[in-house]
């Protein structure tokens, strides 16, 4: 197929293990391109690592499609979509299986997991295993956020609702934050952090109290710059650096642009962090 090899043409010289990373960016945008077919952005948009990825740039891979409902509806199932889906991967050569993920626990985000079983670019993942993306829907979004269309050039022309880049920034920070990870760091957290702030992106601070009033890790008065300042460098000063490199590494071109990573620097960067 052309089209998948000009898609695949874009990434240039990379290394080995990114090819499966590369593959999956591909067939990510195929899955935004089966969704908006079936009008799925009427009254959905796409947020998370994998939107600032593929329409603002962010300059790492992202794993996972991260959509929010418009409005809040408790029975919003993914699966009516699954056809769509399902046709656009196979006018590209894409042989998948799309099946919904059955919750463990009762929580707001619809799941489904699509998964590669053969396509004509093996090739590209030999030796890996079979690539798999998921799906993720929040049917009880926090208020407050806006939205913009995006154009995405290929496997064709079409737009995307997406959510503004200081609400991204916000659900990023509510994230990194309050992430219920235990024993793990989330690098990529860190790394998107410092993309924003290098990027000079404002973030806006009344969404991200929507989304930590919401989730019961912020009560009481109205959240303040300086608030957000002492529980960001809280989290700064317990920061495992080494883990979140390691985290992150596989997903950057190039693993040198985290040699500057440090409490000390991530503590400047809090500094210069700008508010919406």
């Amino acid at each position: 197929m052309k089209v998948i090899e000009q898609m695949l043409a874009k990434y240039g010289r990379i290394e080995d293990a990114q090819n499966s990373l590369a593959l999956r960016e591909v067939m990510q945008e195929l899955a935004l391109a089966g969704l908006q077919r079936a009008g799925f952005f009427d009254k959905a948009a796409f947020y998370g690592g994998t939107c600032l990825r593929i329409f603002y740039g962010l300059p790492r891979f992202s794993e996972d499609l991260d959509f929010s409902l418009l409005q809040p509806e408790s029975d919003f199932l993914l699966a009516p979509y699954f056809a769509a889906m399902h046709a656009e991967f196979s006018a590209f050569g894409f042989d998948v299986e799309i099946s919904e993920r059955k919750k463990v626990v009762d929580s707001p985000v619809v799941s489904a997991f699509l998964k590669k079983h053969s396509s004509i670019y093996d090739v590209h993942v030999r030796g890996q295993r079979a690539l798999k993306i998921k799906f993720e829907v929040d049917t009880d979004p926090p208020g407050g956020f806006a939205t913009e269309e995006k154009l995405l050039l290929q496997p064709y022309s079409f737009y995307v609702k997406c959510f503004s880049l200081p609400d991204l920034y916000a659900g990023k920070m509510h994230a990194l934050l309050f992430r219920q990870w235990k024993n793990r760091v989330k690098g990529r957290d860190w790394f998107d952090f410092e993309w924003y702030v290098r990027s000079r992106t404002p973030m806006h601070l009344a969404h991200f109290e929507a989304r930590a009033r919401q989730s019961g890790d912020w009560q009481g008065e109205a959240l303040s710059r300086q608030a957000f300042r002492t529980l960001l460098r809280g989290k700064i000063l317990g920061l495992d650096i080494e883990s979140a490199k390691r985290d992150v590494q596989p997903f950057v071109q190039s693993a040198s642009d985290l040699d500057i990573w440090s409490r000390e620097y991530f503590l400047a960067l809090a500094d210069k962090l700008e508010f919406l």
